[in-house]
């Protein structure tokens, strides 16, 4: 069967790829169109558009980039038409997605979402189009399952795909000493810098980040960086204190890391499956105004971390906005590095975040169920 992909970033890159990996054994005649990144295109078939050219974030940015989001999806909706695939598979991005679903529904192509928008956090109004376009809902969080369930859509609880990355990485993760000596890093403590993966999140949470790791010496940080980031971008913003910026080893540097600075995101998940403690921080532009906005009329939840909606309590603190600044995040980090009780209390958070996650798998139970519904139709 003939599949179209849609993933917008590198985390939706990284579960489509896995995914494209586990339809190819549940259907050996699959074959692939996609807009992603160079995980999915590794696994084969056409990269139609990086998402790279996509990754626009917040209100203005989005606003200034209107022409250039006007004709992706033009380019999208050429290429469903002469390619016709038998379905149209949309990870996460919902802002371009819900468009190409409605687009695909128009002209009889079935439409699979699977890694949900977070509706449920805010743009609930969302709910109609996915109701209204969307064929089958793939969930892999408990609470979304719900979300959705409450508002009549019959969904498919697949589990997290991250369990399947995590457990596939440990399987052949490097010592640490190898990572040590490879990285040419020292033996002091590590402390992983996770400033996001797109440029506006980079620019709003490295410089912080960079400030408070300059109050602790004695260890060593390191910022897992993007390979679609400009490296020039990245230096820019450590000069002055430079801090090694190391590619595609996102996993490793979780792996042997002591703590974590992490912007919020698929990574707080990430982080906390690793069991590293770690502190959330966020922003967009606009300052208080946003702030205010969100919250007033917009959020539908109390957390931005995946960890805290899921255990549904404050596990991590989250500095957001106009509350990511250098004296909130250095007092919490002092308290990350060296307050063991504290300490503690996080990891006994991640052993319950760990129950609820499930077991891995989910990436070959998503695809056996997509082929099955297809061949069902």
């Amino acid at each position: 069967m003939k599949y179209y992909l849609i993933s917008g970033e590198a985390s939706g890159d990284l579960h489509g790829s896995n995914l494209m990996r586990a339809l190819k054994i549940a259907d050996p005649e699959a074959r692939f169109r996609f807009f992603g990144g160079d995980l999915m295109q590794a696994e084969g078939g056409t990269l139609v558009k990086h998402y790279r050219e996509m990754a626009f974030m917040g209100i203005l940015n989005v606003a200034l980039n209107l022409k250039t989001i006007g004709r992706n999806m033009k380019i999208c909706e050429q290429d469903l038409l002469e390619y016709r695939p038998d379905v149209l598979i949309l990870i996460d991005y919902p802002g371009f997605n819900l468009r190409m679903a409605k687009f695909a529904k128009r002209h009889n192509i079935r439409v699979f979402y699977y890694i949900s928008p977070k509706v449920w956090a805010w743009k609930e109004y969302r709910v109609k189009k996915i109701k209204a376009f969307v064929d089958e809902m793939f969930t892999i969080l408990p609470f979304e399952t719900r979300f959705f369930e409450k508002h009549g859509i019959k969904v498919h609880f697949v589990g997290n795909p991250l369990m399947d990355s995590i457990d596939s990485f440990r399987k052949k993760a490097v010592p640490k000493e190898q990572f040590l000596h490879e990285n040419n890093f020292d033996d002091r403590p590590i402390v992983a810098l996770l400033s996001g993966s797109r440029k506006q999140e980079i620019k709003n949470t490295l410089p912080v980040m960079k400030k408070a790791a300059a109050c602790y010496p004695e260890f060593q940080f390191v910022v897992a960086g993007v390979s679609s980031i400009d490296p020039g971008m990245y230096e820019k913003i450590l000069q002055g204190f430079p801090i090694p910026v190391i590619y595609n080893q996102t996993y490793d540097i979780l792996n042997h890391a002591h703590s974590a600075l992490v912007a919020s995101g698929t990574a707080t998940l990430e982080t906390a499956l690793f069991g590293v403690p770690q502190t959330v921080l966020y922003r967009v532009e606009g300052g208080w105004l946003t702030q205010v906005i969100m919250k007033k009329f917009f959020l539908k939840v109390e957390w931005a971390s995946l960890p805290n909606l899921i255990l549904n309590k404050e596990a991590l603190k989250e500095y957001i906005q106009v509350n990511l600044t250098f004296k909130n995040v250095k007092n919490e980090l002092h308290r990350l590095l060296y307050e063991q009780d504290y300490r503690r209390k996080i990891m006994d958070d991640y052993n319950r975040l760990n129950e609820l996650m499930g077991e891995p798998g989910t990436s070959e139970r998503a695809a056996q169920k997509m082929v099955d519904l297809l061949k069902a139709s």
